[in-house]
């Protein structure tokens, strides 16, 4: 029977948002996630929580506290290996710069899976259950361009970070999808094709975004499609363009499909959105954890774990499902 209550590891460097651990029952299992507020990694706990109930593992906890806080990453992984964790489940901050730690867990015995955000290379990890960011964002570049209707696409991208593999995925599949000149799915650059007027770094947040969207509209107030790297991004980009009055000439598409912003798409804050499936990734990760326990075999390779095109309005020739279907399926609730 596996016990729920939750324990802090001990204090901890300040870089670390949060670490927990439950009694350990069954084999331990290591979640990192990028920032433990982001509703997006919210689920991803849930799905890694639900699963180790079910077959009677015990998950820990931890995260940076920002996107991008590599060394709080380090250091919640040095917790769950004194912990007892043999697998980690990671979403990496710093697709290069976590490697070391990643090395070192694994020479500890340590089975580390990347959920969602593959490291650079993907092969320093074990495993990798992720969406395909690229695909994500192709099918919102193919929405944005049948949504604009023929006219010529001013763009402004509310982008992740520099460097960083997801990012540069949504962002140049976005392009490509759209039939802009773009890189491809193993590049990390951003593409910035004529038709992209301004990019920023929003860190796929609510605040930054705000503040970057009302940069570009102050550059060129003309832009009248804003791509964003996840749906918080997407709301401050939308809360900028509405105090501009701007709000209803602009397309706003983004990735994510989590149930507030399927609830955006509803509204009209944002007209499509590419769903990700963060619940399925942990549980799988889970599931493959409590397996290399039991049997000493590791998974290994890229798992695709799925990824639809939400959107209010169909749109000819693109391939879509409605917000009723966004909601039942919101970041893989049953």
């Amino acid at each position: 029977m596996t016990i729920n209550t939750t324990i802090r590891l001990g204090l901890i460097a300040a870089s670390v948002a949060a670490v927990s651990t439950a009694f350990a029952a069954g084999p331990v299992i290591g979640l990192i996630t990028k920032t433990d507020s982001n509703p997006f990694f919210v689920k991803m706990k849930e799905g890694a929580e639900a699963e180790a109930r079910k077959l009677g593992a015990t998950v820990i906890s931890g995260s940076g506290k920002t996107d991008g806080d590599n060394a709080g990453q380090i250091t919640a992984i040095e917790n769950m290996i004194a912990a007892g964790a043999k697998t980690i489940l990671i979403t990496p901050s710093d697709a290069r710069a976590i490697i070391p730690a990643i090395k070192k867990a694994q020479g500890q015995g340590v089975m580390v899976i990347a959920l969602d955000s593959p490291t650079d290379p993907a092969t320093a990890v074990d495993a990798v259950f992720a969406t395909d960011n690229y695909k994500a964002g192709q099918l919102i570049g193919q929405y944005a361009k049948a949504a604009l209707g023929g006219k010529n696409p001013v763009i402004a991208t509310m982008d992740l970070l520099p460097g960083h593999p997801v990012g540069a995925q949504r962002h140049n599949g976005f392009l490509r999808g759209y039939g802009l000149q773009s890189l491809d799915a193993k590049n990390n650059d951003l593409a910035k094709p004529a038709e992209v007027v301004c990019m920023a770094d929003s860190f796929g947040d609510a605040a930054k975004s705000q503040t970057a969207m009302e940069n570009c509209l102050q550059k060129n107030p003309g832009i009248n499609l804003v791509y964003t790297i996840n749906e918080p991004a997407a709301a401050g980009a939308y809360k900028a363009l509405k105090a501009a009055g701007k709000e209803k000439d602009v397309v706003i598409v983004s990735v994510d499909g989590g149930c507030a912003g399927i609830r955006d798409v509803g509204a009209g804050v944002i007209t499509a959105t590419s769903q990700q499936y963060p619940l399925k990734m942990a549980s799988m990760g889970v599931a493959a954890g409590v397996e290399y326990a039991k049997s000493g075999k590791k998974v290994s390779g890229y798992t695709d774990t799925g990824v639809t095109l939400i959107a209010a309005k169909a749109m000819p020739g693109v391939d879509s499902k409605d917000v009723k279907t966004g909601t039942d399926l919101c970041w893989g609730k049953k």
